[in-house]
């Protein structure tokens, strides 16, 4: 049997409010094996979102930790933990996160530039091709659409072949039509590249296309 690409051992994150200490997560524990796509299901406030910015190492758990391809996190310092997850971790998020100045081939090309990459031009435009947006390279986000700044978004999340995509809500924020265009094109994606794949969603039907399913409710896994 494989290792677990992340293993989250008994994760506790309290925060301070003006009643004293609130918990957001209770003692979440569970692993996710190498090219396995879960979804993390649950109302609005259960913590779904705080769970996945602690899987990435962007939050701190309060107590325990998670190990991610062998590595405990929680261990590193925080230049450690991102040179970790520029290696390791794609994101895709409901506001799409693309950086206003840059085009979409700019936007692609930045993790790979990050890395060092001396192709990262041509893998860029290999992707963004690869997305349907071939004749856009050049155009700016504001001047996109919100399913093809989506799409960017998903390009720059692939085009390091990562280890781990983490998504939060990818659909939230497009019509019904659009966001099936970019499930469909996530998920052949992630087949592709063989990433494991963890998608905070309240869409069960999107969530029923993963190879299992976490429900939390009020910060807690309940299955």
């Amino acid at each position: 049997m494989s290792e677990p690409i992340i293993a989250v051992r008994k994760i506790t994150k309290q925060v301070a409010d003006s009643t004293g200490s609130l918990t957001i997560l209770h003692d979440i524990d569970f692993e996710l094996l190498p090219r396995e796509s879960v979804a993390i299901v649950g109302a609005s406030g259960s913590g779904k979102s705080t769970l996945l910015s602690i899987l990435a190492g962007l939050d701190t758990p309060t107590s325990g930790t998670v190990l991610l391809a062998g590595q405990d996190l929680f261990k590193l310092d925080e230049d450690a933990r991102a040179e970790l997850r520029s290696r390791n971790v794609g994101f895709v998020f409901q506001s799409f996160q693309l950086l206003a100045n840059l085009t979409a081939l700019e936007n692609v090309m930045l993790p790979l530039e990050l890395m060092g990459r001396a192709d990262a031009r041509a893998a860029a435009t290999e992707l963004l091709k690869r997305v349907g947006l071939g004749e856009r390279l050049t155009r700016y986000p504001k001047v996109l659409s919100g399913g093809e700044q989506q799409r960017v978004a998903l390009a720059r999340a692939f085009v390091v072949r990562p280890a781990v995509l983490l998504a939060d809500e990818p659909t939230g924020s497009l019509d019904f039509a659009t966001g099936e265009t970019v499930m469909q094109l996530m998920f052949e994606l992630n087949r592709e590249a063989g990433t494991t794949l963890v998608l905070v969603t309240h869409d069960l039907a999107i969530a029923a296309r993963c190879d299992r399913q976490l429900r939390i409710e009020a910060g807690r896994l309940v299955s």
